[in-house]
């Protein structure tokens, strides 16, 4: 059982790993949007990769999702519209969407697809 979960945390990480070298290596945007799903939450940041720092952040522990569960696809919406809304307040227009090793699909896809119709670019 020790080696399964070691087995799994290996490839949850090269997943990470993938994805990130590819926003790396094929983009010339500045800002990434960072999306971290776990079973209960959902949470958005924009890191300036140049600076290192986090811009803006948005997730469902926020006021902005309390009535509706934090799980759903429906708070995913929720954050992916504050996060696009933060960023074009902060005259942010485009950003590489980082998914993490997660697939792109279901909540993760809810808020990607929210964050572009508030404005941000990915």
């Amino acid at each position: 059982m020790v080696g399964n979960l070691k087995r799994q945390q290996l490839r949850r990480k090269r997943r990470v790993n993938r994805v990130r070298n590819s926003i790396r290596r094929c983009t010339t945007r500045q800002y990434r949007l960072s999306v971290f799903r776990s079973n209960s939450n959902i949470y958005a940041q924009l890191v300036d990769d140049s600076r290192g720092v986090t811009v803006c952040a948005a997730n469902t522990l926020q006021s902005i999702a309390n009535s509706v569960n934090g799980g759903s696809v429906a708070a995913a919406v929720e954050v992916g519209r504050r996060i696009g809304e933060l960023a074009v307040g902060l005259n942010i227009k485009e950003a590489s969407l980082d998914r993490g090793p997660c697939r792109y699909h279901g909540r993760v896809a809810a808020l990607a697809d929210a964050a572009r119709e508030a404005g941000l670019n990915l």
